[in-house]
């Protein structure tokens, strides 16, 4: 009688499983049934061995997609960042962002400095550490975004376009300074950050500073009330540290004397 249970158990769980959506349990119930017998483990042990096992590659799939729709360049994680190079307050600042509770406070955050000081990796690494939270993350050049906004306005869906954007969570506006600064590129830019002010947090990489965003916005009006949308509840990381490509520079000619 047993054998026969065991034979329509085996012939039917994998089955009920696959059906349920749990191919970790497909994989796993045999061998950890084998070491909750072999332990003594009770039934609900066992279930939640189980369990943990689902949930965790639930979890690191989750995440996969996650990054695959973030954009983010791979190689720019905190890993391959020396920190060291980051002047002490924006070290400071830096290691209480990696927690992205900003993020669900809608703060911006601001990196300013010139081209070459890492600002681009360092936001792409925050975007890493903020995707391994389960949250989801847009990495972008700001031109690309500009012209996606202004294909939609042409196209008259702007609005389903920043609904689109508005289910990231952060979205990582990169050289904010290269957008092409025609007045229909800094109207819809104008709006994007309109539309997630005090809603969704926009991480922006930039070399100009704030006194030079006319050049972007063009008009007096318009980038005052664009820096105060962005500056009303915001981080700002200022990077006065020399360029990668100067340094680097620097130590081959030091070498090759």
């Amino acid at each position: 009688m047993k054998t026969a249970q065991k034979n329509r158990t085996d012939a039917t769980l994998p089955m009920l499983l696959r059906s349920f959506k749990l191919p970790a349990f497909v994989r796993e119930y045999g061998t950890l049934g084998e070491r909750a017998a072999a332990e003594g483990l009770t039934h609900p042990e066992y279930l939640q061995a189980l369990a943990e096992v689902e949930s965790a590659e639930r979890n690191a799939r989750r995440i996969a997609r996650l990054l695959e729709e973030s954009k983010l360049p791979r190689e720019k994680t905190l890993g391959s960042f020396d920190l060291e190079r980051l002047p002490a307050k924006v070290r400071t600042t830096f290691a209480t962002l990696r927690d992205g509770s900003f993020v669900d406070r809608a703060v911006n955050v601001i990196a300013f400095g010139n081209p070459g000081t890492g600002k681009t990796h360092l936001f792409s690494a925050l975007g890493h550490e903020l995707v391994r939270q389960n949250r989801t993350v847009l990495f972008a050049p700001a031109f690309q975004i500009v012209q996606r906004l202004l294909a939609a306005r042409r196209d008259l869906r702007l609005t389903q376009e920043l609904r689109k954007l508005d289910r990231f969570e952060a979205l990582i506006l990169d050289d904010i300074g290269y957008v092409q600064q025609n007045r229909e590129e800094m109207e819809v830019l104008f709006t994007l950050l309109a539309e997630r002010y005090e809603r969704k947090s926009v991480l922006i990489t930039s070399n100009p500073v704030f006194s030079k965003w006319d050049q972007i916005f063009k008009d007096t009006m318009t980038t005052a009330a664009a820096v105060d949308r962005v500056v009303h509840h915001s981080v700002i990381l200022e990077l006065a540290i020399e360029s990668y490509r100067a340094r680097a520079a620097k130590e081959r000619a030091s070498a090759g004397r």
